[in-house]
């Protein structure tokens, strides 16, 4: 889904509930009090949409990319957070019983029972949940136990709020307010069947399992699986997909990684690994044959309808996976057009996979450009790090105005190097990036 159609739909979702409170036609009631239950409901509305974000579909992601839709998913679950902090606290009228005489709720809030307590509850559970999400990388516990207490987290806000909506909301006592918040209830639940259950199964048909693990470089491992009875994946280079070793598919042991392997080399899929705990530091116990399961293909850093008339990669560390790929699948398609490759690590044993490197530079003549903050005495290439002088030395000239550039590494890399390109004159439409870290 293109980008201006996922926020058109989202925006429409957001503010649907107000669109049906006015068409209940019940009596004004003070501005403040309007204002309060109108920030409650777009709350509600973007809390249960935000399951529709983080569950993996490639129709709302394949255009805009996953780290677009997950950050999207990211400020808004904010935004939500501070409608429904706010909401409580602009109400001016007095809070009592419903009277018998005002049908209606114009002089009186009313709670009572499960309207008050799942009110109080999701009112606290809310920002509990939004607080972990950000400050997730510095928790005692890893990453497939945060998942998992946050999709219940999640789950648990949207039926508290969905009972004190239908109990205690003004408006969400009309049938057609009630009827949307049920129907965006269902949808959020049913994701969670599709990412939890279905898909495992459909996993379950489609086996994988490891046919090679190899160290490429320092704490850099080559991942390479092969499919069990079936044709493997149909995917695009620069693609990246989920996989999970020697688990069940419907365990959370599951990580993403780029596939460094081109659509031209076959059904058997290559990964290239960096060990930073967890999962990756296991990397040099896994042994062939173990059972693999993957779901993918995911993310939008692929070269088709692009017709720049040069392409530039650059990467630092193991952000060289997805431009390996594409640069073998140029190669192996005859692409003429001029290729650069600006890639950069600390030392000279992390440089990554060099025997591809010297294959590009020999088939394809591609320009690679190694960069090494820390060389040894007998290095030849660049010294120092890719910041904004050495993107400016390199691709300063105008000719390189209106190629593609292609980035993947560390966030403060790609963050100054985008910069740099647009000061230089090069088109944001024309630089192609994927970030999955923000807080």
């Amino acid at each position: 889904m293109p980008a201006i159609a996922l926020i058109g739909l989202y925006l429409a979702v957001a503010f649907a509930p107000l669109g049906l409170a006015v068409a209940s036609a019940r009596p004004p009631r003070p501005i403040l009090d309007e204002l309060a239950t109108g920030a409650a409901l777009v709350a509600f509305a973007i809390l249960l949409a935000e399951f529709l974000l983080s569950g993996r579909f490639r129709a709302i992601s394949g255009r805009v990319g996953m780290d677009v839709t997950m950050r999207f998913h990211q400020l808004l679950a904010r935004t939500a957070l501070a409608l429904a902090m706010v909401h409580p606290f602009l109400y001016t009228l007095p809070f009592n019983r419903p009277l018998p005489y005002d049908p209606t709720r114009q002089l009186t809030l009313t709670f009572e029972g499960e309207g008050l307590v799942t009110g109080v509850l999701a009112f606290l559970l809310l920002p509990s949940l939004v607080i972990l999400s950000i400050g997730r990388d510095k928790l005692p516990f890893r990453y497939e136990t945060w998942r998992f207490m946050h999709g219940i987290g999640a789950l648990a806000v949207a039926g508290l709020v969905y009972l004190h909506a239908v109990e205690a909301g003004r408006y969400s006592q009309d049938w057609m307010l009630r009827g949307f918040w049920s129907g965006l209830l269902g949808l959020a639940v049913l994701s969670l069947l599709v990412v939890y259950v279905f898909k495992p199964l459909l996993q379950l048909r489609r086996g994988w399992h490891v046919s090679g693990v190899r160290q490429v470089a320092e704490r850099t491992w080559e991942l390479t699986i092969a499919p069990d009875g079936h044709d493997g994946l149909t995917y695009r280079a620069g693609q990246f997909a989920w996989i999970n070793i020697g688990h069940s598919p419907f365990s959370l042991d599951e990580n993403p990684f780029s596939i460094c392997s081109s659509p031209a080399e076959g059904r058997e899929l290559r990964f290239l690994i960096k060990e930073l705990g967890d999962f990756t530091g296991s990397l040099s116990r896994i042994r062939p044959g173990t059972q693999a399961h993957l779901d993918g293909p995911h993310g939008h850093l692929t070269l088709q309808g692009r017709s720049a008339p040069g392409i530039a990669f650059i990467a630092g560390g193991v952000g060289i996976a997805p431009m390996l790929s594409l640069l073998g699948q140029l190669a192996h398609d005859g692409d003429p057009r001029p290729t650069v490759l600006v890639y950069g690590n600390r030392a000279a044993d992390q440089i990554a996979l060099g025997d591809e490197l010297a294959r590009l530079r020999r088939v394809h003549k591609t320009q690679v450009v190694q960069v090494l903050s820390g060389p040894p005495p007998d290095w030849s290439g660049e010294v120092g790090i890719i910041d904004a002088a050495r993107i400016r030395a390199l691709f300063g000239e105008e000719q390189y105005r209106d190629w593609l550039f292609v980035l993947c590494g560390p966030p403060a890399m790609m963050e100054t190097v985008e910069e740099t390109l647009l000061e230089i004159g090069v088109s944001s439409r024309t630089i192609l990036a994927e970030r999955f870290r923000y807080d």
